[in-house]
């Protein structure tokens, strides 16, 4: 960590959250402060940007001690993609590195999903997920030859949230919870 970027988001990303704003407040001083962080990639500890090569793989960075946020590093594979799943609570998704594409899905009278018009993630880029406004999508690296890495911040553990997977056509779920790729975090306060 050079220069303490993570520590800092975290401290005031924690501020902002003991105001108890609203979800609207989070998706506009948060976002400020997730493209802050994602801005320059010089913080990232190498052990959280190393992709599997058959899954992508959701580094922990960062779990506040009430599960009111967390911080994770998604790294992808060239190729790799997230089954339709949902999340629960509010997400943030800022791009740190190479390309993602989001594809948000939408319910059908039916109970299939149909998916809608997907965003293409660019490094400095935030995008949100919501229950309350669109909750469920896939999200792919838009790369065939590099990885691609995204910093996501959570309201809640995200790795120990109980989440759906979907069957686009039968609208069938699965329930899960994510868990981390990682044993260890990162030491927020080591020096350079």
């Amino acid at each position: 960590m050079t220069d303490g970027k993570l520590l800092s988001f975290v401290k005031s990303f924690t501020q902002l959250l003991e105001k108890n704003p609203s979800e609207e407040i989070i998706f506009t001083k948060g976002k400020v402060l997730l493209e802050n962080l994602i801005s320059v990639d010089d913080w990232l500890p190498e052990e959280f940007t190393k992709p599997h090569p058959q899954y992508y793989q959701q580094y922990l960075l960062y779990a506040d001690p009430f599960d009111r946020f967390s911080v994770v590093s998604f790294v992808w594979a060239p190729g790799q993609k997230t089954p339709v799943h949902n999340h629960t609570v509010w997400g943030m998704v800022g791009q740190l590195r190479g390309e993602e594409k989001g594809t948000p899905y939408h319910e059908q009278p039916d109970g299939s999903y149909k998916p809608g018009t997907p965003i293409i993630s660019y490094p400095g880029h935030v995008d949100t997920v919501s229950p309350n406004t669109h909750d469920i999508h896939e999200v792919a690296n838009n790369h065939t030859d590099q990885i691609s890495i995204s910093i996501h911040v959570y309201g809640a553990n995200i790795g120990k949230v109980q989440r759906l997977v979907y069957d686009p056509a039968s609208g069938l779920e699965k329930g899960f919870i994510s868990g981390y790729a990682n044993k260890l975090v990162p030491n927020l306060w080591a020096t350079p």
